[in-house]
């Protein structure tokens, strides 16, 4: 059986956004810095990756969207956190970011991945930018990177 995959190298000729929220800016930054790290870690130059900020979680679909539709970008990095509070405000934010997210991949058939935290706590995405439980930007930018080698494997 012939078995295909993608590996952990930078395609350099391929070009790389980070969409990042600035709400909860003080989370996503450490996000932010754990995919660049990831980037160079894995052989690309950070200097040559793109970032854009967009307001909040819920933007995140429509600024990916120009992005790939530019056709001057071939994955994006979307990285974020929505923290529950005491009203419904995370449940909705939190769905139609994510449905608008994979919608967006779908539709260009490029790589985009989901770095956008949704937790309970503060404290809880603490934890997911670096501390306990890894760094969710640098796993972000690893999806990223092992897609598109993926995708080049497999002659998309």
């Amino acid at each position: 059986m012939k078995l295909i995959e993608g590996q952990l190298r930078v395609r350099t000729d391929k070009r790389v956004a980070i969409v990042s929220t600035r709400w909860n800016h003080f989370i996503v930054d450490r996000l932010v810095e754990g995919a660049k790290d990831a980037y160079a870690r894995h052989g690309g130059n950070a200097d040559e990756l793109t970032h854009v900020l967009a307001p909040g979680a819920f933007e995140l679909p429509m600024v990916i969207e120009q992005l790939l539709s530019s056709g001057k970008y071939d994955a994006v990095c979307a990285l974020g956190a929505v923290i529950r509070g005491s009203t419904p405000h995370f449940d909705y934010v939190s769905a139609e970011a994510t449905k608008g997210i994979a919608t967006v991949s779908l539709k260009h058939k490029k790589p985009v991945s989901f770095g956008l935290l949704t937790t309970d706590t503060i404290e809880q995405a603490i934890e997911r930018a670096g501390t306990k439980a890894g760094n969710k930007g640098f796993e972000a930018m690893t999806v990223v990177i092992e897609m598109l080698d993926l995708y080049a494997e497999i002659g998309a």
